[in-house]
């Protein structure tokens, strides 16, 4: 874990007592996606995630990063645990966040190695997580440090393909 000195950044589990300052990092968040047409609600989501985040911090898997003790950012994780026989155990990086006036500090990078370590700890033999497709920063980001692009999502909006039935419908009638 990285340790403080001098507003260096310290890693750290996330105690009970920060689940709401997390929770606000959270909303943050969620509304940035919503630039990158995320369908996260965040106001609507934070009571939600506020359980999420809570179950993640009994299960030690919520790390803060705080600087001169203010929390600026946090990651949450977990280990895949599915229905299907893998090859490899997976560790999944759910959320990871530093607050811009905070970032471009390897705040981002000590969350990333840290939760890495974890993983690797609990028995990952591999790391995955998912970025939106139009958050270039975060993509080169990942990309920096050895992640790699090995599924991609495809989205139809289905209210455009319904207008067009409703117009080709009117046009054959």
């Amino acid at each position: 874990m990285v340790q403080s000195n001098n507003s260096q950044p310290t890693i750290e589990h996330a105690s009970s007592s920060d689940i709401e300052a997390v929770a606000d990092l959270w909303v943050q968040l969620a509304r940035d996606q919503r630039a990158y047409d995320s369908y996260v609600r965040a106001d609507a989501n934070r009571e939600t995630m506020r359980d999420t985040l809570t179950a993640h911090q009994i299960n030690e898997s919520l790390l803060v990063a705080r600087v001169d003790g203010e929390i600026v950012g946090f990651a949450s994780y977990s280990i895949e645990r599915g229905s299907l026989e893998l090859e490899a155990t997976r560790g999944l990086l759910s959320n990871i966040y530093v607050e811009p006036a905070y970032r471009d500090r390897g705040i981002g990078e000590a969350l990333l190695e840290t939760v890495e370590e974890e993983l690797a700890a609990n028995g990952a033999e591999a790391a995955v997580l998912e970025v939106m497709a139009e958050n270039g920063a975060a993509r080169r980001f990942y990309e920096r440090q050895g992640y790699e692009t090995y599924r991609i999502a495809m989205e139809r909006d289905l209210e455009d393909e319904r207008s067009e039935s409703d117009t080709h419908s009117k046009e054959d009638g």
